[in-house]
């Protein structure tokens, strides 16, 4: 018998099988899986795209700037005008890939993916995830997680029973910027104090319906058998009960998941008032106003959340604002948008003086020249603005953390570093789940015109 060591070999799907499930905190024993190819890295990552629409085509275009994945399949059954067009950009930019119209085909013929990217309609979301989970792959989910309570389950179930990742696609939790709000301003009442009040909106214009070449219009076959009653409720589908969750789940799954996580809490009532009151309400099903009021308890108290979604306006655009007794913070994907207020009408709030001294808040040029300089109440002095009724206030200031990425590229890199094994989720199935509660609440508070109350295990499956 051979008295030297074995040594046992592990390609690179099993490599990043066993890394995942290390970072999830589960065991696995050791699986070998088909051979790599050659000249690739071990921890190179295999993709499959389903579904590549407008969505579709934003993540792929972030995943295309991030090294180390190889897009190899493609799936949508628009043949004619998505897929063909994701098609040839890869291949421009050197991804070898297959293309699919059902994903079932192909999960059946596609034995070297590691992971699936799903961009599908909503009503699509709960069944293609189950089924990539149930194939052995790694998942990353668009928002909304589901148009359904139901299926939002089963996608939690599923991933507890694959023991695979599931990121769902709430990409705010991954911005840097929004990172450090959480962990350098909120995060233990550190800067802006008591938080009371908290505020969100998305503002748009929405113009018609999306059309379509008609050269390139499905087939009526084809259109019944994937849940479409036309290729018009195809190209449109956010606006159709059963297909879209409605604008609250479809831009406030975004929105109010910051509430929960800069919170730390779950609602625990909700009252909301949804009308269609400028677009054609025969043609959208969904309503295009709506304002919901959320109430919360968190470890320092209760707090108020309001949030609306306007179809014909886009003023001040889409924001989510924290209110504290010390300060204000608006915070946005935009950073434009994102700005803090400091309250000086308290005492405390001399505290601020360090934050901007270390370079953290930024003023005007002009003003931060020399602050380094400066004592506490110097500062104070120099940057206040004349007192006007109630009291004295700081000059806006802003945030020095840029985003320098597309808006996904981030939380993309987190789900992938996490199949690696280098990470954890920034918003796995559990979290993705309590925001689908919130958010799918709104439509029911507004068919039932009354106010409506949470309870605690609705959040958890």
């Amino acid at each position: 018998m051979d008295s030297r060591k074995t040594h046992t070999k592990i390609d690179r799907r099993g490599f990043l099988h066993s890394a995942a499930a290390t970072t999830a905190g589960l065991t696995f024993s050791p699986v070998v899986f088909g051979k790599i190819s050659s000249g690739k890295k071990t921890d190179d990552i295999n993709v499959a795209l389903l579904g590549v629409g407008e969505q579709g085509q934003v993540l792929i275009s972030a995943c295309l700037k991030i090294p180390g994945i190889r897009i190899r399949a493609v799936c949508d059954i628009w043949e004619a005008y998505s897929r063909k067009r994701i098609s040839r950009m890869l291949s421009k930019y050197g991804h070898e890939h297959n293309t699919y119209m059902d994903h079932k085909e192909m999960l059946d013929k596609e034995k070297d993916l590691d992971a699936v990217i799903i961009a599908t309609p909503d009503f699509w979301h709960a069944e293609h995830t189950v089924d990539c989970l149930n194939g052995s792959l790694h998942v990353y989910c668009e928002t909304a997680m589901s148009n359904t309570i139901e299926g939002a389950k089963k996608m939690v179930k599923a991933v507890k029973k694959s023991r695979k990742i599931l990121q769902i696609g709430c990409q705010r939790r991954s911005n840097p910027r929004y990172l450090h709000c959480y962990e350098e301003l909120l995060k233990n009442n550190k800067v802006f104090g008591r938080i009371v009040a908290v505020s969100g909106q998305w503002n748009r214009i929405v113009r018609g319906p999306l059309g379509w070449p008609q050269r390139a219009a499905l087939e009526r076959a084809t259109l019944e058998k994937y849940g479409y009653e036309s290729m018009e409720k195809f190209r449109n589908w956010r606006w159709y009960r059963g297909l879209g969750g409605g604008p609250v789940v479809s831009r406030g799954s975004h929105q109010i998941d910051v509430f929960n996580w800069f919170l730390g809490a779950c609602p625990f009532s909700i009252i909301a008032s949804g009308r269609t009151s400028y677009l054609d309400k025969y043609t959208h099903q969904w309503y295009d106003t709506v304002m919901a009021v959320y109430e919360y308890e968190t470890v320092s108290g209760p707090v108020s959340a309001c949030y609306q979604i306007l179809s014909h306006n886009r003023s001040d655009g889409y924001f989510e604002k924290f209110m504290g007794d010390r300060g204000t913070l608006t915070i946005s994907q935009a950073e434009y948008l994102t700005k803090i207020n400091p309250e000086l009408m308290n005492s405390k709030y001399e505290d601020w003086a360090w934050y901007i001294k270390e370079g953290r808040l930024r003023g005007p040029e002009e003003m931060m020249h020399g602050i380094d300089e400066l004592t506490i109440p110097q500062l104070i002095k120099k940057l206040t603005v004349a007192e006007t009724p109630p009291g004295r206030r700081l000059l806006e200031l802003s945030l020095p953390v840029k985003m320098n990425k597309p808006y996904h590229q981030p939380h993309l890199e987190n789900f992938f570093d996490t199949i690696r094994g280098k990470t954890t989720l920034n918003c796995p199935a559990e979290v993705g789940y309590k925001t689908a509660v919130a958010v799918l609440k709104v439509n029911e508070a507004v068919e039932s015109g009354r106010k409506l109350e949470f309870k605690p295990d609705e959040f958890v499956v």
